[in-house]
């Protein structure tokens, strides 16, 4: 049986790993605290809850769901930008529904790039944004994100030669996985280069919520408000906790739109009509709910930084985002300091503490492991207590033997 070449790219997969590694660890005794998937424990707020309820008695809602029959949601969401961002958007030429972000990050590839055309990524950057890259037969140039540089990408790096065959740009601030935020001046900036170069700008937003003391984060909207190269993604899964859902939607240049529709159209069709309303009861209703997981998820970082400082990890504050993104310490022993996955999987095994490593991520990530707040500040604390008594313990048998006072003798 033969198997398309475009799947080779897609063979390796860090977290197929981990999770192998995860149920080897489970097989052993060991009881998980799995800090590694960015899966929201918290519930979805009632109101939304009841939207969708009371929709499952509505047979109006149990047909297919053609893009006509989105119009609702797709009003409600370009009145939640105008009233967050103050731009405006047509509903009918500039709003996609989309079954989850990653869908609309797998897809706008298909609508936008031709075998050898090159998709300029982020290194670090969200794995599934090169899935659909390759799956078009695209190449991807990977933009290094380094903390001197605030884990914002040089433009002035990227080649000529690449540049020449670029077709797509993908950014995501607040970033996963480094909880960076990018200012508008550097949306700006990234517009401008688009435009230049003659390259679509994608932006996955779906953190654009979750901002701690006070920051927020921009949408490119706001640095490209004709839409003239830009389109963006958000989810509801993060800031109203509805990941198991899958809504989602794409906003932006209605060109762009319009080509993700046409893929979209041959693939498949809408979710559940009654999902729907539940996105439309999580936009136009009270927003508290947004603040509350904003407040519970600062309370965990705070939880997680104390717990890091105290084993003698340094780690800044993040500014957004469910995640700590933590530098490996260099004096961990087996190397473990620039192998983050030998790291993880060695934790894993021996404590049950489950992470994402680093080098999961993109070859930049490499030295750092991502840590997920999904968990109540007890269970960080605890997890991070047996972080560092795994290293403690194996730093001591990583140490020589000290000689007896035989073998000193002899010697």
């Amino acid at each position: 049986m033969q198997i398309a070449d475009r799947l080779a790219p897609l063979q390796a997969n860090v977290f197929a790993d981990m999770d192998s590694a995860k149920t080897q660890a489970i097989a052993h005794g060991k009881k998980i605290i799995d800090l590694s998937l960015g899966s929201s424990d918290l519930a979805t707020p009632p109101h939304v809850l009841e939207a969708i309820a009371t929709a499952l008695q509505d047979p109006d809602t149990h047909g297919y769901a053609l893009f006509n029959s989105t119009h609702d949601f797709r009003v409600a969401t370009a009145e939640w930008y105008e009233q967050k961002f103050g731009l405006k958007v047509d509903p009918d030429t500039e709003v996609m529904p989309l079954i989850g972000s990653q869908e609309g990050t797998a897809h706008l590839p298909l609508a936008v790039m031709n075998p050898g055309d090159v998709a300029l990524l982020q290194d670090p950057g969200y794995p599934s944004h090169a899935g659909g890259v390759y799956l078009a037969g695209g190449i991807i140039h990977p933009m290094p994100l380094l903390a001197e540089n605030g884990f914002l990408p040089v433009f002035s790096d990227i080649p000529q030669a690449v540049l020449a065959k670029s077709r797509m740009m993908v950014l995501s601030y607040p970033h996963n996985p480094t909880t960076a935020i990018a200012p508008l001046t550097f949306l700006k900036e990234a517009v401008a280069f688009c435009q230049q170069h003659n390259i679509v700008l994608v932006h996955d937003f779906p953190y654009g919520d979750l901002c701690f003391n006070g920051t927020s984060a921009p949408s490119v909207l706001q640095a490209d408000p004709e839409k003239s190269v830009s389109i963006e993604f958000f989810t509801l899964s993060k800031s109203y906790n509805m990941g198991g859902f899958r809504v989602a939607y794409a906003i932006g240049n209605a060109q762009l739109i319009k080509a993700l529709r046409q893929v979209k159209a041959t693939v498949d069709f809408n979710q559940y009509r009654g999902i729907l309303r539940g996105a439309i009861a999580a936009l136009t209703g009270p927003q508290d709910c947004v603040e509350q997981v904003v407040d519970t998820f600062a309370s965990r970082r705070n939880a997680a930084i104390t717990a890091l400082n105290a084993i003698g990890w340094s780690v800044p504050l993040p500014a957004a985002t469910m995640y700590i993104w933590a530098k490996l310490p260099l004096s961990l022993p087996h190397r473990w300091a620039t192998n983050s996955i030998d790291f993880c999987q060695a934790l894993v095994a021996q404590t049950g503490v489950a992470l994402a490593p680093g080098r999961g991520f993109g070859q930049s990530g490499e030295g750092y492991v991502r840590f997920a707040l999904v968990h109540s500040p007890e269970v960080l604390e605890t997890a991070i207590k047996k972080i560092g008594e795994f290293v403690a313990t194996s730093e001591q048998i990583n140490e020589p033997k000290a000689a007896t006072s035989k073998e000193l003798i002899n010697k």
